[in-house]
């Protein structure tokens, strides 16, 4: 399975911000319900529990709006279709995550999408300063409730790339 991250058993640093964590998908359609997915997978996770807000987003909706203004952290966690392998995990922080979500083919199946709850906290001048997208390749997305086997094996190494994710933002601010 590819991966843009190791899974290290790495200690989560501790922080002042206001850290959501963001899952969004339809866990009916087997792989675009990774997000969700990860999120309970780093529920379980007593690096992340204390640290972090969890917000289920299921298939998302203007609703995402206040947990996402609110927050000085926000990683989300998405299934995000780039033609590699499936279960490859990627990460995208910044103007990067903003540029994946503006391409023509990043439509979502989501009732609104990642890219119009963040334009709308952008209007809003609310937009987090640090933001990142943990992108899983789906190998499928079709009726049923069971992750496919490289989209589940790659579970650790989304908490990899979450623990990461918040290991250099913490050295940013040092």
């Amino acid at each position: 399975m590819g991966s843009d991250v190791t899974e290290e058993d790495q200690e989560v640093p501790p922080t002042t911000d206001r850290v959501v964590i963001l899952g969004l998908g339809n866990i009916l359609q087997r792989d675009d319900g990774v997000g969700v997915r990860a999120l309970e997978w780093l529920q379980g996770d007593p690096r992340f529990s204390q640290m972090a807000e969890f917000v289920d987003g299921g298939t998302a909706s203007f609703t995402l709006l206040g947990a996402v203004e609110t927050a000085t952290s926000l990683i989300v966690l998405d299934a995000v279709v780039l033609d590699g392998e499936p279960g490859a995990v990627h990460v995208f922080k910044g103007s990067e995550m903003d540029r994946l979500l503006a391409r023509p083919q990043a439509g979502s199946v989501h009732e609104v999408s990642l890219s119009e709850v963040l334009d709308m906290a952008r209007l809003r001048e609310c937009l987090p300063p640090r933001r990142a997208l943990i992108g899983v390749q789906p190998e499928g997305v079709a009726w049923g409730t069971m992750l496919s086997g490289p989209v589940q094996a790659a579970l650790p190494h989304v908490a990899a790339a979450v623990g990461q994710v918040l290991k250099e933002w913490r050295d940013e601010q040092a």
